[in-house]
């Protein structure tokens, strides 16, 4: 069958690197900032997941920066490593002491920022940059050059600096779109304008302003760009950078183009960078949210059943990003979408059932309230008169020690199939203790996936709510709640809520291979 074409006629190449740089422009995110140990942590994911160059950060801006770049260099990665350096041998030579293997050398060359910012001239900037890019080459072998501001810098000028920056030995050339102002449009004319006038391999710098990063990047790919350079779930300055995920897929699924990465490891790779930024990936993000291959309405759900790519790209599944598809219910949910999540816990209404269990699901959404896998199968039971599945763990007791001078510390006593079992762990609040005390005599493995806290009340005395969402060893998700005034309480019964509907499922699973 002939492949639908999604784009126009374009100069883009087959292969195309990709630069990440979530470690330097990433940091610069309002409040963030990532540990040495995290830091690590990400560049090997990076390069795990094939991202061709990192940019590790900026070294001559603090010797903990320094250090840090160093230690990345140190991990001996397959990605090669870059540091930033202003146009000053001072910095040039921060990032030689760390041994990196390429050098990214910035001006700014739009006139509000030169004369604003560095207040020098045209002629002062060129002299500069001629400099500046020698002195760099004498001492590396790659050096990459950006002139700051690019998009807003007059072009005739901006092809002067790129050929002298060429000229003195860059290897390649980044196009910044700085504050994050072109147009996909005019990005493809830049582009092609400086393909045609400077010999050198392109790369581009997307700010997401305007919320056009990644459209400007791909945009950059057609007219001929060879590098693009993206940060792990958009984050940058401001409004952030072009997103990794959303840039990969786009010219993988739709250009056809090869980036060398490993798209599997996306999802992993967000959660990750997720969980040390602070900052929740939301469940409607391209790619890797919650939402993106979820699906509750009920036509799309009999859609998806039938045949995934209904609606769906099709050219892009969960399983090419390490997702997974899900069934999600609310007050749009459909027929062939409910019966499908009870017949996989083997649980069979009639039509007439179906259609009561259906009515209660919308009812209970359509009071603004979140049905989870735990209230369907309790509103199939009661619907249906079954008798309810034994629980696999019963919670006995739960005791907590935190204060102000004390590692928070949890104990918990539970039934695991009729045998009491007693587990202790420490976190890093008594929510975190007590979640961890219960994973910890769960009797199969699962990973916490979600977990939210909201007051449903006021004051202190308020109700919690909480939702959590596991996923077993099959990649299934489950999702379950609970609510007390007392918000340990309440994590500790969603988390054991959940933990029994993986059990159920299991139990169900050994019934069926029986």
């Amino acid at each position: 069958m002939k492949r639908t074409v999604f784009f126009a006629d374009s100069h883009a190449k087959k292969n195309v690197t990709v630069f990440d740089t979530t470690l330097r422009d990433g940091e610069q995110t309002p409040g963030i900032s990532f540990t040495l140990e995290e830091k690590l942590a990400i560049a090997e994911q990076l390069s795990k997941i094939g991202v061709h160059a990192i940019e590790a950060g900026f070294p001559a801006s603090s010797e903990t920066e320094r250090q840090s770049v160093r230690a990345i260099v140190g991990l001996g990665l397959s990605s090669q490593v870059c540091g930033l350096a202003r146009s000053l041998t001072s910095d040039v030579d921060a990032c030689i002491d760390c041994d990196v293997d390429m050098v990214h050398v910035f001006i700014p060359t739009s006139d509000v920022q030169r004369e604003y910012t560095i207040r020098k001239t045209r002629e002062q900037v060129l002299e500069t940059v001629n400099e500046i890019i020698t002195y760099a080459r004498d001492h590396v072998d790659l050096c990459m050059f950006s002139p700051m501001d690019a998009t807003r810098t007059d072009w005739n000028y901006l092809i002067q600096v790129c050929r002298t920056a060429v000229d003195a030995g860059a290897t390649i050339v980044n196009v910044p779109d700085t504050v994050g102002v072109i147009t996909p449009a005019a990005m493809k004319r830049l582009i092609e304008r400086i393909r045609s006038e400077v010999n050198c391999p392109i790369d581009v710098h997307c700010h997401n302003d305007f919320g056009l990063a990644v459209a400007n990047t791909l945009a950059a790919v057609e007219a001929g760009a060879s590098q693009v350079q993206v940060t792990v779930n958009g984050l940058g300055e401001r409004a952030g950078n072009a997103d990794l995920a959303q840039t990969v897929m786009a010219l993988t699924s739709i250009y056809g183009i090869d980036t060398g990465i490993r798209t599997t490891g996306l999802v992993e790779t967000s959660r990750l960078v997720s969980r040390y930024s602070g900052i929740s990936i939301p469940p409607t993000q391209p790619i890797v949210g919650e939402n993106a291959f979820a699906h509750e309405s009920g036509i799309h759900s009999h859609g998806v059943i039938t045949r995934s790519d209904t609606f769906e790209p099709g050219i892009m599944t969960p399983e090419m990003v390490g997702h997974r598809r899900r069934l999600k219910l609310g007050k749009h949910a459909g027929r062939h979408a409910v019966r499908q999540m009870l017949t996989e816990v083997h649980i069979e209404p009639t039509d007439a059932q179906l259609d009561e269990i259906i009515q209660r699901v919308k009812a209970i959404s359509g009071k603004g309230k979140r049905v989870t896998d735990a209230d369907l199968y309790e509103i199939a039971e009661s619907v249906m008169h079954l008798v309810p599945d034994e629980k696999a763990l019963e919670l006995q007791d739960v005791a907590i020690m935190t204060g102000n001078h004390v590692i928070p510390t949890a104990s918990v006593r539970a039934l695991v199939d009729g045998k009491e079992h007693i587990f202790s762990s420490v976190g890093s609040g008594p929510v975190d203790a007590a979640v961890k005390a219960i994973l910890g005599i769960m009797p199969a493995p699962i990973q916490l996936k979600e977990f939210n806290i909201e007051a449903i009340s006021g004051g202190t005395d308020a109700i919690g709510h909480v939702t959590i969402a596991v996923e077993d060893e099959k990649g299934r998700v489950f999702d379950a709640t609970s609510a007390s005034d007392d918000i340990i309480l309440a994590s500790v019964e969603a988390v054991v809520n959940a933990i029994n509907l993986v059990c159920r499922m299991h139990k169900h699973d050994r019934n069926q291979e029986d």
